[in-house]
């Protein structure tokens, strides 16, 4: 998918509503391959890939809502851990996903991220949006 394509499925996001269902939706934008195999060197290249790819669609986002929030989530995982009741998607996010970048619009918040549940896993560039506010 390109920078456009990704907006588009975001833009997508933005007009389904949360019908009844949980105040989110989070979208894989790309997954790569898995890294079962590599040596390391693959696992490094793809990594700054998907971050280029955030980047770049960061930007597009940037020129359409303003500068972002930079949220990390690594914080809010220990928070969990402790016992502390972390909302949707926020707890989720935070086992797989150390930073969002996000933007507030129209009443929702929408972030996006590069996630990885373990370094055998693929990397994932995911959007989010929902209307729950992002712990604090």
């Amino acid at each position: 998918m390109t920078t456009t394509a990704h907006g588009a499925a975001i833009e997508l996001l933005r007009t389904r509503g949360f019908d009844g269902g949980p105040d989110f939706h989070l979208a894989e934008l790309a997954t790569s391959e898995d890294f079962w195999e590599d040596d390391g060197t693959r696992r490094v290249i793809v990594e700054d890939q998907y971050e280029a790819e955030r980047d770049g669609l960061g930007a597009l986002l940037t020129a359409r809502w303003g500068t972002p929030r930079e949220l990390d989530l690594g914080p809010v995982l220990e928070r969990s851990m402790e016992g502390e009741a972390i909302p949707e998607p926020w707890s989720t996010l935070s086992c797989h996903t150390p930073n969002l970048r996000l933007w507030r619009a129209d009443g929702s918040w929408i972030g996006l991220g590069v996630s990885q549940w373990d370094k055998e896993l693929p990397f994932q560039l995911l959007a989010v949006l929902t209307t729950v506010d992002p712990p604090t």
